[in-house]
């Protein structure tokens, strides 16, 4: 029996997965995580179908994406899933322009995506690894990507482009934008709550280790502060967000710095971490009394307050603001802080709503509908895939 699909989520230091039932409503069958993978990794899987959960270590050292993938095909064995898997879904960080719906993940497409790992390299090349690591685990099983850039696809064309010359706008050099996957789990849900208008003029703001905000209308996205690669618009945990292109050029020419430092410097060793100089972890930051952890979280909350402003532009006004992601659902005091900054735009937070972690948690006369909405992006590619014909998967889109 096939009946069920497997999804593979995997980043710089985790693999999440969930096994769903390839059905309406995707009933889940399976749901976890290995994470921590540079130091003493985990292994957590919730509990689902009288199964009790489970949380253990996979030793004191660190492992690779291909010792935590082992772990999961070991627990999906011991579970009798792998002979009922036909579908393996994928989360690709980078689709580029190529790559706006799921798609098979054949060679030919593997080759396109590979060349795309330099606007995406925490993500894209373990992306890909996993993708081939699923395929040799089941050799039957359609491996099919769904890519986080593909919910912004449709922007206006003027959201999409710099003031560079048209041949490199032409040759790809646009913003793209990220966490799509994020995005339209949440539009999902903002049309289940407010219909087809989902929630009208909304700002959805994805805050993680990696975090961006998308202004979506009706659904759809408008604009979003993440564009050519994963570098762009917020502060985030390791990763330095906007920063003029005049630095960069300082950086290469005044002090000579290889594009393999630039990497490094730009990816792994600024955002809360270089501010901070102690961590890249926000709740290491709210917990600690030093002052350049607390300029650092400060400098979180500017960002995105004046980010929001800047959304809020593009589309005439603000109807909602949905907070998502590790930080956005578990940190009520910066959530409670990114709305003061967003008072002048209607939004009221309730104090006690937002500490007790409710759904809705604008005051009563809020200008502005103000929700906690927990992303699944495990979710979201199961149900491209289930709504994906297979016939349209035989042939890139």
């Amino acid at each position: 029996m096939t009946d069920a699909i497997l999804v593979l989520n995997g980043g710089s230091s985790s693999l999440k997965f969930a096994v769903f039932e390839a059905r309406h409503e995707l009933p889940l069958l399976l749901r976890g995580n290995v994470s921590s993978l540079g130091e003493h990794p985990r292994l957590r899987v919730a509990a689902t179908a009288g199964r009790s959960e489970i949380d253990r270590r996979l030793g004191h050292g660190s492992i690779d994406i291909g010792e935590a993938f082992a772990s999961v095909a070991s627990l999906l064995a011991d579970r009798d899933l792998l002979r009922r898997i036909d579908r393996v879904g994928h989360r690709i960080v980078h689709g580029g322009r190529d790559f706006t719906e799921a798609t098979l993940l054949d060679e030919c497409t593997l080759e396109v995506l590979r060349l795309l790992e330099p606007l995406a390299p925490i993500h894209q090349q373990i992306n890909l690894e996993i993708v081939a690591l699923a395929t040799e685990l089941l050799p039957r099983a359609l491996q099919i990507g769904c890519f986080d850039t593909a919910f912004h696809s449709a922007r206006p064309e003027l959201a999409k482009i710099y003031g560079l010359p048209r041949t490199m706008t032409e040759a790809g050099i646009v913003s793209y934008g990220f966490h799509g996957l994020s995005y339209s789990h949440i539009a999902s849900k903002l049309c289940d709550r407010y219909g087809p208008a989902a929630g009208g003029r909304a700002i959805v703001a994805h805050l993680g280790s990696g975090a961006s905000l998308c202004a979506m209308s009706a659904g759809r996205s408008v604009a979003t502060t993440m564009g050519f690669s994963t570098l762009d618009g917020l502060v985030m945990s390791t990763r330095c967000g906007a920063l003029d292109p005049g630095v960069i050029l300082h950086l290469l020419q005044e002090r000579r710095m290889s594009p393999e430092e630039l990497v490094t410097l730009l990816y792994e060793q600024s955002g809360l971490l270089g501010v901070s100089g102690i961590s890249g972890d926000m709740r290491t930051l709210i917990g600690s009394a030093d002052p350049a952890s607390t300029e650092a979280v400060d400098l979180f909350i500017y960002r995105i307050g004046r980010e929001i402003g800047s959304l809020a532009a593009a589309m005439g006004g603000l109807d909602t603001l949905v907070f998502t992601a590790g930080i956005g659902e578990n940190a009520p005091s910066i959530r409670e802080r990114i709305g003061a900054a967003a008072g002048w735009l209607g939004v009221g937070i309730d104090h006690h709503r937002n500490r007790r972690g409710e759904e809705v948690i604008s005051l009563a006369g809020s200008g502005v509908n103000v929700l906690v909405i927990p992303t699944d992006e495990e979710r979201a590619v199961g149900s491209q895939l289930l709504l994906a014909p297979t016939p349209a998967l035989s042939r890139r889109t």
